[in-house]
């Protein structure tokens, strides 16, 4: 964010915020938070880059374009809130995958339940990052959006959403992969269409952060 536009803070800073206590938590030798809640912030961040931006579009001089702007704060609101849940619902996938694994396997059945429940929390831990995926999709097309109409003296902002939406794209994948390897042939393959999703949102992130770069050094 250029100088003009910067606001005042709180003497808190973010070491003595909840930010400080996350990064404390995913530091820590834990199962949960880890690179799954990592890639759903990514996009929570995104989303609210792209929010930021669009509510200083709001000048008189914005006007007509009021109705788009209006638009892309919800949406990027709700595609926040989105995220954060997504960041939750990661930590208890995770936790869920190796409950599942800890279960009893001294007889048959054992063996069937707890491989019928390790095959749904694998395939559950990889839904989550998908819905990344999906998220930051849809963040970075309000990113786009925004570019040609946004304020320009917070225009570097929506350069950074993008690099945060590919981030939580290409951290999801990592996510996504490392879950359907473990599982059987054939039942991750619902997987495969996000995947190929995922380097198509990775040139349109690449795209959106060089338009930035132009308009800022034009």
């Amino acid at each position: 964010m250029s100088q003009d536009t910067a606001s005042s803070t709180d003497t808190t800073t973010f070491g003595a915020s909840a930010i400080g206590r996350y990064l404390d938590d995913l530091a820590a030798k834990i199962p949960a938070p880890g690179g799954g809640a990592v890639a759903a912030l990514h996009a929570a961040q995104a989303a609210a880059l792209v929010a930021m931006v669009a509510r200083y579009t709001t000048r008189a001089k914005d006007a007509d374009n009021r109705p788009a702007i209006d638009r892309i704060i919800a949406a990027a609101d709700a595609a926040r809130a989105r995220s954060l849940a997504l960041a939750d619902a990661d930590a208890a996938a995770f936790t869920a995958v190796g409950a599942a694994y800890k279960l009893p396997k001294d007889t048959d059945a054992e063996r069937d339940a707890r491989g019928a429940a390790i095959t749904a929390a694998l395939l559950e831990a990889a839904r989550v990052p998908a819905a990344v995926v999906a998220e930051a999709d849809e963040i970075l097309s309000l990113a786009a959006d925004l570019l040609p109409i946004g304020n320009p003296n917070v225009v570097t902002d929506i350069g950074a959403a993008a690099d945060a939406a590919r981030a939580a794209a290409t951290s999801s994948r990592l996510n996504i992969a490392i879950n359907v390897t473990s599982l059987g042939e054939g039942e991750g393959v619902e997987f495969a269409p996000v995947l190929t999703r995922i380097d198509e949102l990775t040139a349109r992130a690449d795209a959106v952060y060089t338009d930035v770069m132009a308009v800022v050094l034009r």
